[in-house]
């Protein structure tokens, strides 16, 4: 791996969309990365970043990265571009950030992190909520051995993925879209971030409940590490309950919701496809009209996406409950609540900005690049992320339990979706 650099990290961002806009104020703020270069094939999304940062912008990957004013790339394109991207930024010579989920089969995976290896870059998977600080900081508490020994983890959100504006390949499994691909991981993360050590088996059971998205809106599933730690998942992305009012309606950025807005996505989708009350209308009209409302959120309509003056609470991904012998943590909207024997205290953590987990993977990337510290979310961090999402896609479809290392060893994962 090369590491050293003279300046500041000159970081180019592949995909501009919802996601660049969550990442680049992170950028704009980091005292040692700076934003050098875009990449979209939308020329709307090109010319605000050019104005907004008097920097180069290019249609594609490969033009981004011949581009001589760079020295890594975040690649925030669709799931399914992201094998492709990351070798081409690879065979450039430049560091990479890859948004999760890494790949969509273990084939991709594996064949990225060699091209890492063989190119001498570094690559770094996320951000995602296990970065985040109330995370962070119950895994520095499960290390100290202050509470004893890890046992059990549980983690439930429910919210409105599923019926934000979405494109057509976001509702569609085999090419990354529903929950399991995108918000399943940052559960597993979590979990991982918690124990630390490698995955035994999963079990999972997926929902598919609505024709008109049809892909996994919903996952209950159980991790089992080889410490015999369980963590417990559970997602539902349909718009009925929120989460949110169990963390006293702070969201999932720290900032304040109105309370009990319940199935407010479902009916703004309803109003877009003109549908009766059951959604059943709909059409390819309102299918590109959801396309343009969801380009609309990211960069190109919206710029960098910022709530102003940071956040007054901390960010989080539903309700989180972690169990050791001596007592259970619980991440509350200010810090970490510790039930112990003597009672229960809270652990503040100081209120930062809307994506601090955005903070710390670029954290993690210049210290890389700069200082030779290995990365914790490396390649082979992020392939276990995909080898339990893909194993959770196949226990759900075969109703049974996976092993991981049986999977793996025979190739199982390698393209595991549903339906196949």
């Amino acid at each position: 791996m090369r590491s050293g650099i003279g300046g500041p990290l000159r970081l180019g961002i592949v995909g501009l969309g919802r996601a660049a806009a969550q990442l680049l104020p992170s950028v704009a703020a980091h005292p040692h990365v700076v934003p050098a270069a875009g990449a979209d094939p939308d020329p709307a999304a090109r010319a605000r970043f050019a104005a907004d940062f008097g920097a180069p912008a290019f249609e594609d990957a490969e033009s981004l990265c011949a581009h001589g004013g760079i020295d890594a790339v975040y690649v925030a394109t669709p799931h399914q571009l992201h094998a492709g991207d990351v070798a081409v930024a690879a065979a450039h010579g430049k560091h990479v950030i890859v948004e999760k989920p890494m790949a969509l089969t273990l084939d991709d995976c594996n064949a990225m992190t060699a091209a890492a290896r063989r190119h001498g870059i570094v690559l770094i998977v996320g951000p995602t909520h296990g970065m985040d600080p109330a995370v962070e900081r119950m895994r520095e508490i499960i290390a100290s051995g202050e509470l004893g020994q890890l046992r059990m983890i549980v983690n439930l959100n429910y919210g409105d993925f599923l019926y934000r504006p979405r494109r057509p390949e976001e509702l569609e499994t085999a090419r990354g879209g529903g929950i399991v691909y995108n918000q399943i991981p940052h559960q597993i993360e979590i979990a991982r971030v918690l124990d630390r050590g490698p995955l035994r088996s999963v079990r999972a059971v997926a929902g598919a409940w609505d024709p008109q998205r049809p892909t996994e809106g919903a996952m209950t599933a159980l991790l089992e590490f080889e410490d015999g730690v369980a963590a417990s998942l559970t997602y539902s992305g349909y718009d009925h309950f929120d989460s949110d009012e169990l963390n006293g309606w702070i969201g999932e950025l720290g900032d304040e919701r109105n309370a009990g807005n319940h199935g407010a996505s479902r009916r703004a989708l309803r109003a877009l496809r003109g549908a009766d009350a059951d959604g059943e209308a709909g059409g390819e009209a309102a299918a590109h009209a959801e396309s343009r409302i969801k380009a609309a959120s990211g960069f190109a309509g919206r710029g960098m996406m910022r709530l102003a003056g940071g956040t007054a609470h901390q960010p989080h991904f539903g309700f989180l409950l972690v169990s050791c012998d001596g007592g259970d943590m619980r991440a509350s909207p200010d810090g970490v609540l510790v039930y112990g024997e003597d009672g229960v205290r809270e652990l503040p953590l100081p209120p930062g900005r809307a994506y601090p987990n955005k903070d710390r993977v670029l954290d993690e990337l210049y210290d890389a690049v700069a200082h030779g510290v290995a990365p914790l979310h490396d390649g082979a961090w992020g392939t276990e992320t995909v080898a339990a999402t893909l194993a959770l896609l196949r226990s759900a479809r075969d109703r049974r339990e996976i092993v991981l290392d049986a999977l793996v060893s025979h190739g199982e994962c390698s393209n595991v979706t549903r339906g196949e």
